[in-house]
């Protein structure tokens, strides 16, 4: 239900709808998103300044849907705003082991998230070395020893385009609040359904639509230890 303190989209109410967005609830921030890109150019530009106020802190999926929004523009300008002030995107692709998270990072934006789930695993291999690249799948030991830095740059990613729906951390946020209880877990995040399994791909769901936590699969279907090893490091702490 849309908040009755927000105006309806038309070029007269972009001051309101800037100040909302800069001082308003992730709430109202998220309804403010959709009204600004119907707004064309102008608002773009409250959009842009938006991010631009917000680049030195760490990006939340608010600053996400706003980044979308730019992207997904036809506008000439807002290509050459995220080229010349995002380069690299709104979250820094750290990474311990030399890895380049471009190719996650652009699936994520584009919500291509079937995509993504396949470049995540393939990262977290190329992580953990040359075997588990030939492999294709992980131990839970190679999980342990993940730098903590690299852990985040996917997770980051995964949570700020995905309206903070998807996630390492939300599904280890969803784990402990059904007491650590795999069981309870697994239907939750929508992995199983009574005693039957999801099964990959098709049951799967790759958009927004699906429960909170549903993504990434990655390498956990393959057993609870990589899982376990996944949600107990250090990364989340």
């Amino acid at each position: 239900m849309t908040d009755p303190m927000i105006v309806s989209g038309t070029a007269n109410d972009i001051v309101s709808l800037r100040q909302k967005l800069i001082a308003g609830s992730q709430k109202v921030q998220q309804q403010i998103i959709p009204q600004l890109a119907d707004l064309g150019n102008e608002g773009l530009e409250v959009l842009q300044e938006f991010l631009l106020q917000r680049r030195d802190t760490p990006a939340t999926w608010i600053e996400g849907n706003a980044y979308q929004v730019i992207y997904n523009s036809d506008a000439p300008q807002a290509r050459e705003f995220l080229e010349t002030n995002f380069p690299e995107g709104i979250v820094p692709l750290k990474s311990d082991c030399g890895i380049s998270y471009n190719s996650l990072q652009k699936s994520l934006i584009e919500r291509e998230f079937q995509t993504a789930d396949l470049l995540t695993i393939q990262k977290m291999c190329e992580i953990a070395g040359p075997q588990a690249v030939q492999r294709k799948w992980l131990y839970f030991t190679e999980v342990e020893n993940f730098p903590i830095q690299d852990l985040q740059t996917i997770n980051n990613l995964w949570l700020v385009h995905s309206e903070g729906k998807f996630g390492f951390s939300v599904q280890r946020e969803i784990w402990i609040g059904v007491g650590r209880n795999w069981e309870s877990l697994w239907p939750k995040i929508g992995w199983k359904d009574g005693n039957k399994w999801t099964r990959y791909p098709n049951e799967f769901t790759w958009s927004l639509s699906a429960p909170r936590g549903h993504l990434p699969l990655s390498n956990q279907l393959r057993g609870v230890r990589v899982m376990a090893s996944l949600l107990a490091h250090p990364a989340w702490s």
